[in-house]
């Protein structure tokens, strides 16, 4: 189902594979290499092929499926637009005619180039790390409009059950890439104890162990009306979807848009059309919005539920477990205790999958927990092992790609890649496999 690898080589062809993607990298160049990943589906298959046939005969078929895969690969519409088609045919033939005499005759390759030591630094300062003058600004404008939105509310809805504001995510947690554009505003509800009991996801009858739920409690002593949030109960359990709605109405009708933009300095308005309640808060003469998203939350001692029924669909009244919280928390730790780079290396990966379209499915949590899976084993998280930690990470990567399994740090039943297609999973892994033996393919 998903990207494979073969585990077994025979030397003859090992040698032709090896010669491939050693020569073709020089000839293409780095930019090159990335393309080279499609042809390499078709390379793997010949190993596979090769490994498993019993006799010279059959080699020789399963060699010439293979060539013709390959033959197909160099036509495709999009190698022949970059013109790297034919470059890597020609390779394939020559290989091919050197091995054909005499498959254990000893190759002569040219050396690959010395990767560049300071790529993987150049690349984190001029692509990844922030102006902090503009993470500053983007968190001034934030905490304003979180500030006059909670003032709105409190005026107009005295009796709403809501805890302190506050800013959150990847802005405040010094883990934004590429630009200070987005941010969240968390917006607590409180709930009556003796009204409500917050059910782990392992417990409901979804038995998904990130979908918690919220039972309503003792309605023969309180009925439905005692609290506040009754309205929005499906079913005797809070509706996580019918409370983004309720408070998604309630600030787009009562908040004074015009005011908080007066306030600020800034165009302020209400992003409506998706699953949540978004805020585009737009400089004048600025072209990067900052979005702020407003995620209504539950807290249960060390526990944040979040009202996010994108991730929760089509259970209405199912809550979301973040993860977040725990995983930033972690990392911040770790290198705290060794003064390491664990979450630089993070924010490069980010960057990276951001900037590569194959890797964009490819969201912040499968990666961070990937970096805290990997810290288990490695110890040597300082500024000098960098280059080898993202190495290591990228080979990792393709290691749960090829399982198609990549288990969360904190909750070992919760598989991270699960809502990746085949498809997409093949794409991350030809870009990846390039990237094993030259990272730069990732860096451009």
């Amino acid at each position: 189902m998903y990207f494979k690898a073969s585990r077994r080589r025979e030397n003859g062809v090992s040698m032709v594979i090896d010669f491939l993607l050693s020569n073709a990298r020089l000839v293409l160049g780095v930019g090159g290499a990335a393309v080279l990943g499609i042809a390499t589906l078709a390379l793997k298959r010949l190993i596979e092929r090769a490994g498993r046939a019993a006799d010279d005969r059959k080699v020789e078929q399963k060699t010439s499926e293979s060539w013709e895969e390959l033959n197909l690969i160099s036509a495709s519409p999009t190698l022949i637009k970059r013109g790297v088609g034919g470059a890597v045919m020609e390779h394939v033939a020559t290989a091919a005619r050197q091995q054909k005499g005499d498959p254990c005759r000893p190759r002569t390759v040219q050396p690959e180039p010395e990767p560049k030591s300071n790529s993987l630094q150049h690349y984190y300062h001029t692509r990844v790390l922030l102006d902090p003058h503009e993470v500053r600004r983007a968190q001034a404008l934030a905490l304003d409009v979180c500030a006059d939105i909670q003032g709105g509310l409190r005026s107009r809805h005295p009796d709403m059950p809501l805890g302190e504001m506050s800013l959150g995510g990847s802005l405040l947690d010094d883990l934004q890439v590429l630009g200070a554009d987005h941010a969240c505003l968390l917006v607590p509800l409180q709930l009556d104890a003796a009204l409500w009991r917050l059910v782990p996801g392992e417990e409901t009858l979804l038995t998904h162990p990130l979908h918690w739920m919220v039972r309503r409690l003792n309605l023969e002593y309180y009925p439905r009306g005692r609290s506040y949030w009754d309205r929005c109960s499906v079913g005797g359990y809070l509706s996580s979807e019918a409370v983004v709605n309720m408070l998604n109405k309630v600030v787009v009708e009562t908040v004074n848009w015009w005011s908080i933009s007066s306030t600020v300095g800034c165009l302020v308005r209400p992003s409506l059309g998706g699953p949540g309640l978004r805020l585009e808060i737009r400089a004048r003469g600025g072209h990067q919005p900052l979005v702020v998203s407003v995620l209504p939350l539950l807290r249960d001692g060390d526990a944040v539920l979040t009202a996010q029924p994108e991730l929760t669909a089509p259970w209405v009244n199912a809550w979301h477990l973040s993860l977040y919280p725990w995983e930033t928390r972690r990392l911040a730790q770790l290198d705290a205790a060794d003064d390491g780079c664990r979450r630089r290396t993070l924010k490069i990966l980010k960057a990276v999958c951001r900037l590569n379209p194959a890797l964009r499915p490819l969201g912040a949590a499968p990666l961070a927990n990937l970096i805290l899976h990997l810290s288990d084993g490695e110890s040597d998280w300082t500024e000098g092992s960098r280059d080898v930690r993202f190495q290591q990470c990228v080979a990792e990567l393709i290691g749960a790609l090829e399982q198609g399994v990549l288990l969360s740090y904190f909750k070992p039943a919760v598989n991270l890649l699960s809502g990746l297609s085949e498809d997409q999973v093949d794409q991350m892994g030809f870009l990846l496999y390039c990237a094993a033996s030259e990272p730069e393919v990732l860096l451009v």
